[in-house]
């Protein structure tokens, strides 16, 4: 018997007996992308975590380190200061089906101790991720830092109701339209110092997760105490496009949440 009808014999008995050996012998198809997310339908927030090209650590029963997190016990006392070294960049605004997210140019930093973490980007949430002794904001903005070691600082800052914001009228004014997902304005510089409160001292502090997929438990979370203020016609431009985007709360699972006085 030739090795060929070896061969052929070999390959019949395998598609006989185990019929999914025949993927394995087919020419590989190009693997397709999980689907562009939005916040609506079976991809809104509230299905993320159930669908299986999700991170498993995403859904309630699974993953010790999820967020976001309700926050009303904490242990108080001194946590090192967050000093920030945030520049000037061109405006990069981006749909990513989440959320309306700026993607920030290189140099600008915090350092946190002796650990400095990279500006990469900020985007927003409606409503509130975080909910802070049972209440809960408007919005909340999440700046996103990358340390050396690939681990992230996450700074939220909380966004209540009330006077316009500068900042965000200018963000605004650039959305994507529909059926874009970039906006570059070369002319248009903004500075992310703009976005956070005049008290910067005062913040929640625990570890955590992403709040969109993949979830990875990576995040150290900061969460400025002081809230900044946004129009309700600001939030409601915001939520024309983004009817919902937060997650659901997540379980605790016993962490401790620490808040400096």
């Amino acid at each position: 018997m030739s090795i060929f009808q070896r061969l052929f014999l070999t390959i019949l008995f395998l598609s006989l007996f185990f019929p999914g050996t025949n993927n394995l012998l087919a020419e590989p198809d190009n693997q397709e992308h999980a689907p562009h997310r939005s916040n609506k339908g079976e991809h809104g927030s509230g299905h993320w975590g159930s669908r299986k090209d999700d991170c498993f650590t995403c859904n309630d029963n699974m993953g010790q380190r999820q967020s976001p997190i309700g926050i009303s016990t904490t242990e108080k006392g001194p946590l090192e200061s967050i000093n920030f070294y945030y520049y000037p960049t061109p405006l990069k605004i981006i749909n990513n089906g989440y959320t309306i997210q700026i993607n920030y140019g290189s140099g600008s930093y915090i350092t946190v101790g002796n650990t400095r973490y990279e500006l990469m980007q900020f985007h927003f949430h409606h409503p509130c991720e975080h909910i802070i002794n049972g209440q809960s904001y408007p919005m909340e903005a999440h700046l996103v830092h990358k340390a050396a070691d690939g681990k992230l600082a996450v700074v939220g800052v909380l966004m209540k109701e009330g006077k316009g914001n500068d900042f965000i009228k200018t963000l605004w004014k650039y959305f994507p339209k529909e059926g874009e997902n970039e906006v570059v304005s070369i002319g248009q510089k903004i500075d992310a110092n703009q976005l956070l409160p005049a008290n910067v001292i005062n913040y929640y502090h625990y570890s955590g997760s992403l709040t969109t997929p993949p979830y990875s438990e990576i995040v150290n979370w900061f969460i400025l105490k002081t809230p900044i203020t946004i129009s309700k016609v600001q939030v409601d431009t915001f939520k024309s496009i983004f009817k919902k985007s937060a997650r659901p709360i997540q379980p605790r699972h016993g962490r401790i949440v620490k808040e400096n006085n």
